[in-house]
């Protein structure tokens, strides 16, 4: 498995939210913890890159120490917008048994509900960017923002965006080259039940690649008329799903930030990357487990990607 660089030219945008979330697993429950797909990607990808810059926003209530933990993660936080008299977006869910499927107990947009995206000058020229789950027209305004074409575009979504923001939501993909959702909303967004099927007509909405990410069963890299199944490592135990989708993304496109070009080939080591950092981030609650790793665990891990799914005819 190739080297992880420490250094990298190539910059990476993120946007999505900074949160608090609360949550119950069958394996206990927390209090408010520090939460958010940007926080998730952030992390994710600082093991790949130390060129991040975020764009989100967080009230006053949150902490300093948390801002100050995204910046020792080489994460450029002059992108984040404190509103101080305002709280910040808090969700709270709880899972059921088998980890697939989770209820949400209480969402809180607070101010989730009028943010309006600046990118920064310095974030405009970006070279990689990471648009995580949000409101699409959101999304929208921050690609109205780069001053230049990013060399990969890479956004996510999910079922709640396909009811309520479907128009928004088709406009933006045509602008991206990687799309990331679960098998669940591929078959929503598509209206067809074989994944390859939804791949083949999602991919003539705009997005070059389709990543369908399957949770326990791995994931499907779809482009260039190949696909490409990514195995998911087997865990003794799943402490908490939340993050794992953001955690596969902040791997993915950390990894491709530092490829010379980006090729189907490159997407198939990004896609196990995605998977290593997804693995690692559901073995305890929130960011924690992420935050404790090094990247030698990392590369120990995509080791164990490789052996679960190597063989010889």
């Amino acid at each position: 498995m190739q080297y992880i660089c420490k250094k990298n030219r190539m910059t990476n945008l993120i946007v999505g939210t900074v949160a608090f979330d609360a949550i119950e697993t069958p394996y206990g429950k927390t209090d408010k913890i520090v939460g958010g797909a940007a926080t998730y990607i952030s992390l994710s990808a600082s093991f790949f890159t130390d060129k991040l810059n975020l764009v989100s926003v967080v009230g006053g209530d949150f902490p300093d120490s948390a801002i100050k933990m995204l910046q020792n993660h080489n994460v450029d936080t002059s992108g984040l917008q404190i509103k101080k008299n305002e709280k910040t977006f808090f969700w709270s869910g709880r899972y059921h048994n088998n980890m697939n499927s989770r209820d949400t107990i209480e969402t809180q947009l607070n101010v989730l509900e009028t943010f309006d995206p600046i990118v920064p000058k310095e974030f405009s020229e970006s070279e990689f960017l990471m648009l995580g789950n949000l409101v699409p027209s959101v999304q929208q305004k921050v690609l109205d923002q780069m001053t230049k074409r990013p060399k990969l575009i890479v956004l996510d979504t999910m079922n709640f965006w396909m009811d309520n923001c479907w128009d928004d939501l088709i406009e933006a993909l045509k602008n991206v080259d990687v799309l990331t959702i679960n098998d669940e909303e591929a078959q929503q967004l598509s209206g067809e039940h074989s994944l390859v099927k939804a791949a083949k007509k999602i991919r003539t909405m705009g997005p070059k690649y389709l990543i369908i990410k399957k949770g326990e069963h791995g994931a499907l890299l779809f482009g260039n008329n190949k696909i490409f199944s990514a195995p998911a490592l087997p865990l003794e135990k799943v402490f908490d799903p939340t993050g794992a989708g953001d955690s596969f993304a902040g791997g993915f496109i950390g990894y491709l930030s530092n490829q010379i070009e980006i090729s189907f080939d490159k997407m198939k080591t990004a896609v196990i990357y995605g998977s290593v950092m997804a693995s690692f981030c559901v073995e305890k609650f929130g960011t924690e487990r992420l935050t404790e790793i090094t990247k030698q665990d990392v590369l120990e891990r995509a080791q164990k990607f490789i052996d679960l799914s190597s063989f010889d005819i």
